[in-house]
């Protein structure tokens, strides 16, 4: 694995940079960027349809006012997103892992890594929803305007997690059960040189290795799975996004698909259990069926054409 680009730059090419690059934070900016530039594509789309309003800007040397599309407003919505996002996503970390914070809490808050997309979703939505009403934007309109970027950027986001062995993996793997089409770096990684193993070793998680065993090849590289159907998503959002139906009515396919995907990667993914309902279930999976069901009514509510009565 190689937590710092610039590592890896340095043994392919023998480039030696000044400072470090770090590989989740570098493909965080990919994602952000992925991400903004298909939201403005698809919001100059839907202003130049006559589907969402305008917003008034200065003219730039100017006192008056004129109209342009929402999508002057995505640099401003980028940098809420990015910094709520990452706050909202600690602090579900942070609540999943109670026990461990409690142990080190200064050390859990200023750690790099530990960070859960749901929690950055709902807090940096919440924001960005409260900014749009200054502005008086359809907020259903917006949030289908995002709905592909969202999903491709979780799925960028996913290779920095994969290439900095975050934790983020499945549970143990046997190349025996491999079916022979796919490759066995797909089904099987040992995540050397991990952002969490210093000591270049296996996988540096003591429940893992206790649960592999001598046996075991090594776990479920489930980031690059994500990555996958996070890519398959973003085309099927992108393909329909000029949909005839309600405003919200992409969003509410995205919530759907996005819950399924993390609730079934969730049976192979090492995460924390805990009790729901006097079930075994995990947060993120309590939080992806509920977002999938947000989603299902939302589609009942969004799937009539623009003018149909309801």
């Amino acid at each position: 694995m190689y937590p710092r680009v610039s590592d890896l730059f340095s043994d392919l090419f023998g480039i030696q940079f000044p400072f470090p690059i770090y590989s989740f934070g570098l493909m965080v900016a990919l994602a952000i960027i992925a991400a903004a530039y298909l939201t403005m594509r698809e919001l100059d789309r839907m202003y130049r349809a006559g589907q969402i309003s305008g917003v008034r800007v200065q003219e730039e040397g100017s006192r008056r006012k004129t109209e342009a599309s929402p999508s002057v407003l995505v640099g401003t919505l980028t940098a809420m997103a990015a910094i709520l996002g990452i706050v909202g996503a600690k602090i579900f970390h942070i609540l999943e892992n109670f026990g461990d914070f409690m142990e080190a809490p200064s050390a859990m808050i200023f750690s790099t890594g530990g960070l859960t997309f749901y929690g950055g979703l709902l807090v940096a939505g919440g924001g960005i929803v409260w900014y749009l009403r200054k502005y008086d934007l359809s907020i259903p309109r917006v949030a289908d305007a995002i709905a592909p970027g969202l999903m491709l950027g979780y799925g960028i986001g996913r290779i920095g997690c994969y290439l900095a062995g975050d934790g983020d993996w499945g549970v143990c793997s046997d190349l025996a059960n491999k079916p022979e089409w796919i490759p066995s770096w797909l089904w099987s990684e040992q995540f050397p040189r991990s952002i969490l193993d210093t000591r270049n070793a296996y996988v540096n998680d003591a429940s893992v290795i206790e649960e592999c065993g001598p046996a075991m090849d090594g776990v479920y590289p489930t980031m690059l799975y994500e990555t996958a159907m996070a890519v398959v998503i973003t085309g099927i959002l992108w393909a329909i996004r000029k949909h005839p139906y309600q405003g919200g009515w992409l969003m509410s396919v995205y919530l759907v698909f996005n819950g399924a995907e993390r609730f079934l990667i969730e049976q192979i993914r090492v995460n924390n259990v805990g009790m729901f309902l006097g079930i075994e279930v995990t947060q993120a999976e309590v939080i992806a069926v509920l977002i999938s069901l947000a989603g299902v009514a939302g589609l009942f509510y969004t799937t009539k054409r623009v003018g149909e009565k309801a």
